[in-house]
């Protein structure tokens, strides 16, 4: 089989199991939902106050709900030693690797993007600023998902991972977070949101080479 036949069948696999086994996509999306839905019991109703915290409030809120599948991602596949297989499939480390954070943006980053239109409404941002915070969110989720799944692969196997991990991706996705919501605030106020869009586009492209390779290596260590 070829190297690409081999990495969407990766996919494939991952997706396969994803709707066999829906409760952690379930799972992030209810969160996600439940979480922005809180603020406004917590703020009040005062729709001006609503308005200014949306952006930042989605953004939060989907970075938080992200995390819930990734201690799963490749802690699964250790458990039953179907990551030794992976690793001998012919992929390099690095495109396995890949594959499982495509996979995770398809089941979580996706329903989220899909979720955040509505909670956006709910939460009175203006339609002139829907289009930056969906714009945003594309490469935001993914860079999510690749640091995500960057994290995951080095607490693989590490006692208390699960707790390991929120401490390693929420530094490294903290650019993800304030150029995503400066870019939305900005189209809020009628501002140019191109130069954050930008940024944040610049700060995916450098994760898309590295995540990946860094992930392999903790793939790797983790079978040897």
């Amino acid at each position: 089989m070829s190297v690409g036949q081999l990495f969407f069948g990766i996919i494939g696999r991952d997706l396969r199991l994803a709707l066999r086994h829906g409760a952690d996509t379930l799972g992030a999306v209810l969160f996600f939902i439940l979480a922005a839905a809180l603020f406004p019991l917590a703020l009040g109703p005062s729709p001006e106050l609503l308005r200014r915290m949306a952006p930042g409030v989605i953004w939060v809120c989907a970075l938080l709900a992200s995390l819930l599948p990734l201690d799963r991602l490749f802690g699964s596949e250790l458990e039953d030693g179907s990551l030794d297989q992976l690793m001998l499939i012919g992929l390099p480390p690095a495109l396995v690797a890949l594959a499982k954070m495509a996979a995770h943006w398809l089941t979580t980053g996706l329903p989220l993007l899909i979720a955040a239109f509505p909670m956006a409404v709910m939460l009175g941002l203006p339609t002139s600023a829907l289009p930056a915070l969906m714009a945003g969110l594309i490469p935001g989720t993914m860079a999510l998902s690749l640091f995500g799944g960057m994290a995951a692969s080095i607490v693989l196997g590490a006692r208390r991972g699960g707790v390991l991990l929120p401490l390693l991706v929420l530094p490294l996705v903290t650019p993800v977070l304030i150029f995503g919501a400066a870019a939305v605030d900005a189209a809020r106020t009628g501002l140019p949101y191109a130069p954050d869009m930008e940024l944040l586009l610049a700060f995916f492209a450098g994760a898309l080479p590295l995540c990946p390779l860094a992930a392999g290596a903790g793939l790797r260590a983790a079978v040897e």
